[in-house]
């Protein structure tokens, strides 16, 4: 655990507000989570414990465990005997804010494509270049193991997955956190677009699908960054114009309600 707090008198400067204790007990439990101190699955101190711990009373640790629980790191199950659990948060944490933010600001599905096309292609040639072999194994189980033409909405959701993964095994976090807040209203478009009241692809498209998936792939193994770059934006382009087709000025709210 931490040394006690030590706090800071303070400022005499106009408009600054000093933190207030339960933000410095906060502050420093969070610390500790981001350094791998307390892991995803570890329960916080007893409260008695941290109070001793901080030199705190028990409505400061209170309200300092509502903090990181404002901000889903840990999560807390009233009554419970066991205290407070940490959550790690992962993209899908921020994903709702995010598309939320999307839908008050008037976003159109096009300008979700637009930031796709300018993230996955680059991802491509990181994960070409720089990734281990173990990503490029497991893309390659990703194509592989892409839903039979007739499972309809089984495709959408595995595309949308092999797009995600895709950019998140280029090892590249901030790319991958970006991806992950978009994930879910890409799949809700793509689920709408290539299979609409049919709910199945067309054979065709679907083949077309497949052998660009397997061309990225190969040039993935084969550590070829410049071409599989090249190769994604394309396929990005191209299926860009496909699913935009009749959603040209869909906003993100129109399709999340």
């Amino acid at each position: 655990m931490p040394e006690p707090l030590s706090f800071v008198p303070a400022s005499n400067s106009v408009g600054v507000r000093s933190p207030k204790t339960s933000e410095l007990v906060a502050r420093t439990l969070r610390q500790m989570i981001v350094e791998g101190q307390l892991k995803e699955g570890d329960f916080l101190p007893h409260e008695t414990e941290l109070m001793t711990q901080f030199r705190v009373s028990r409505p400061t640790m209170r309200e300092a465990v509502r903090v990181l629980e404002s901000e889903r790191l840990v999560e807390v199950r009233r009554g419970s005997r066991t205290g407070a659990r940490v959550r790690v948060p992962g993209p899908a944490t921020v994903a709702r804010p995010a598309a939320l933010v999307l839908e008050l600001s008037g976003a159109t599905l096009a300008d979700v494509m637009t930031a796709r096309i300018a993230i996955e292609p680059f991802a491509a040639r990181l994960l070409a270049e720089s990734a281990p072999a173990k990503a490029h194994k497991e893309l390659r189980r990703l194509v592989n193991a892409m839903p039979d033409i007739q499972e309809g909405e089984a495709i959408a959701a595995a595309t949308t997955n092999l797009h995600r993964r895709m950019v998140e095994l280029s090892g590249n976090a901030t790319l991958a956190m970006m991806v992950g807040m978009l994930h879910e209203i890409g799949e809700r478009h793509t689920a709408a677009a290539i299979l609409g009241a049919r709910n199945v692809l067309a054979k065709i498209e679907y083949n077309k699908m497949m052998r660009s998936y397997n061309r990225l792939v190969d040039l993935v193994e084969a550590r070829n960054g410049s071409e599989a770059e090249a190769h994604w934006r394309r396929h990005m382009e191209n299926a860009s114009a496909s699913l935009l087709k009749g959603y040209e000025k869909t906003k993100v709210r129109d399709l999340m309600h």
